[in-house]
């Protein structure tokens, strides 16, 4: 079942070796004919001239690109900055987020900060920008790590799109039914936009569960002592990973998710077989 909209994210290189691979993935990947390439932006603004190098470089080859933008750590002037900047670029898309916490920044520098929220951010590029970007924000179907109840985060979400965001992003999962719920309770608060579902390839243990540690998303009792009884075996769950997130793929997208956003962590392949199972799935 092929996605209507369907995008891929990657992470800026640190080096040059890692922009080379990273330029080879990117022409890997965009056979699939993606709507847009996103790049990430580091804790505090850490990765900011590695996101715009990386996002104009996709542009340069002809593909459309959405840097994401965070506003902790950063300041009025440096965001305005950097907003005139990718629009005399001619870039047309961004993700905006709260982002995460700079090593060292405390709950005392959140609260003393310009910006505290997401929502903050989206409203001040309206502000200055007017609706030249069409703006992404993301979405918790298992709810943020850091809000206090799923009640509180779904008012959250909504105060982002209710400040001017004209789509969503979710943080990915392997429970579709956290997502169809998140969108229904979202649309009885009156938010219709368009929540797209992001999606996590499974192709390392280990990996998987670091970063679901440290982003809240739960991976189902049952995924996860499958995974584990493959111990060392990489092909075993590769091949059980792909099984599991195309299944979840298809769910989502018989359901009605609008599109689907692939966290590829600039690997070409896995993003590419899940797709190819999709396609042949029409």
């Amino acid at each position: 079942m092929r996605p209507h909209n369907f995008s891929i994210e990657f992470f800026p290189p640190k080096t040059a070796e890692g922009a080379e691979k990273l330029r080879v993935a990117r022409a890997q990947l965009a056979q699939l004919q993606p709507k847009y390439f996103s790049v990430t932006f580091g804790a505090g603004g850490s990765t900011q001239q590695g996101t715009r190098d990386t996002v104009l470089d996709i542009l340069r080859e002809g593909h459309d690109a959405a840097p994401h933008l965070s506003c902790l750590g950063s300041s009025r002037e440096t965001l305005r900055a950097m907003l005139a900047d990718y629009k005399a670029q001619g870039i047309k898309r961004l993700v905006a987020l709260r982002g995460d916490l700079p090593s060292g920044y405390g709950a005392l520098d959140l609260a003393s900060g310009e910006f505290r929220y997401a929502s903050e951010l989206v409203e001040f590029i309206r502000a200055e920008t007017g609706d030249w970007f069409h703006i992404e924000v993301a979405a918790y179907p298992e709810m943020h790590p850091q809000a206090r109840s799923p009640q509180e985060d779904l008012q959250h979400f909504a105060g982002k799109v209710l400040a001017g965001a004209d789509g969503a992003i979710t943080q990915y999962f392997y429970n579709a039914d956290a997502y169809f719920r998140f969108v229904e309770d979202a649309q009885k608060l009156g938010v219709m936009t368009p929540v797209v579902a992001g999606i996590m390839p499974i192709t390392n243990y280990s990996q998987l569960m670091r970063f679901s540690d440290m982003c809240g998303t739960e991976i189902p009792r049952w995924i996860r002592l499958k995974l584990a009884s493959f111990g060392d075996d990489g092909e075993s769950i590769r091949a059980f990973g792909l099984d599991v997130v195309t299944d979840l793929c298809e769910r989502l997208l018989a359901g009605g998710a609008p599109g689907l956003h692939f966290y590829s962590l600039n690997q070409p392949g896995p993003t590419t077989a899940i797709w190819k199972q999709l396609v042949t799935a029409d």
